[in-house]
């Protein structure tokens, strides 16, 4: 097993008979150069600790003593910046080429040390490619290897109309369904303010999902379907694109912002009320084309 702060690909044994990347993060801020032999003179606890004070978000200073004990002394080559955390640096975007993307946003997820190693090893080819899989992972994950959230990259996507249909359900009695159908809640147009809640919540679903991109939204609309019988209000909220990655979240999320603004107009009626059923009806564009919730899950 790898020590913590150490990466697997690097295939360092509990032991560190090897310098990981992370103590030469430590060696680069503190500006000095150790030899193999030099390290080895230090005792395993004395490199775990190196190794953890090039682990976290800053090198710990404090790692200095311990990397001055060793035996040959290391040698002062002066101190190196950390990478930019603002953008990927050219030579590394270079190295990396189109098959590998790497953007801004993602970069900027990174821990420092993921971008101190893919930078440390951006001039040698298999050692990135390693890195690189590791580290930022597939393209069309949400999630690295090292388990950190990222935005996926749909950059290589092509730009194409999208739109989706999702839908909720409010359940209370039959007297405030025909009282919301009729306008005359204490509140007021309960319609009208879930309505503009609903395309709200659309246009900032960037804001409140971490992970969806901004999308350029052509049409939102937030209908609703009152069935007083069965004491039921159904919103459906349609939401349409054109961009290079769907409007799902957009959708459900105007369902879900809409029927919440309901029950907000409605409590003081019925505190009781519950919202039901938040669910994707249909999408339309991308590369999965023209798809309808099937009838064995609950499709109209």
């Amino acid at each position: 097993m790898p020590s913590p702060g150490v990466y697997p690909f690097e295939r360092i044994d509990d032991a560190l008979p090897f310098i990981p990347i992370a103590a030469r993060r430590v060696l680069d801020a503190l500006g000095l150069k150790l030899s193999l032999e030099g390290w080895l003179s230090l005792t395993v606890d004395d490199r775990r600790r190196i190794v953890t004070a090039g682990s976290g978000a800053r090198v710990d200073p404090c790692a200095t003593s311990v990397v001055e004990a060793a035996v040959p002394a290391p040698t002062k080559t002066g101190p190196k910046s950390e990478p930019d955390e603002s953008r990927p640096p050219p030579e590394l975007s270079q190295a990396l080429g189109t098959a590998r993307p790497l953007d801004v946003p993602t970069w900027r997820l990174l821990h420092p040390l993921d971008r101190y190693t893919l930078v440390k090893v951006a001039s040698k080819p298999e050692k990135l490619g390693l890195a690189y899989e590791y580290i930022v992972g597939t393209p069309f994950s949400h999630v690295t290897h090292a388990g950190d959230a990222r935005m996926v990259q749909v950059a290589e996507k092509g730009e194409t109309r999208r739109r989706a249909v999702a839908s909720a359900c409010v359940r209370t009695t039959r007297g405030v369904v025909d009282a919301i159908a009729g306008g005359t809640t204490a509140k007021g147009d309960v319609l009208a303010v879930a309505r503009v809640a609903g395309i709200l919540a659309a246009k900032r679903t960037p804001e409140l999902v971490p992970l969806c991109h901004p999308v350029r939204t052509t049409h939102a609309a937030i209908d609703f379907e009152p069935n007083a019988a069965r004491g039921e209000l159904r919103v459906r909220a349609t939401i349409e694109a054109v961009d290079r990655t769907g409007v799902e979240m957009e959708a459900m999320m105007a369902a879900s912002v809409a029927s919440l603004t309901v029950y907000d107009m409605i409590k003081s009626a019925d505190r009781w009320a519950t919202i039901e059923g938040v669910q994707l009806e249909a999408k339309s564009g991308g590369k999965s084309g023209d798809v309808r919730r099937p009838p064995e899950r609950g499709g109209s």
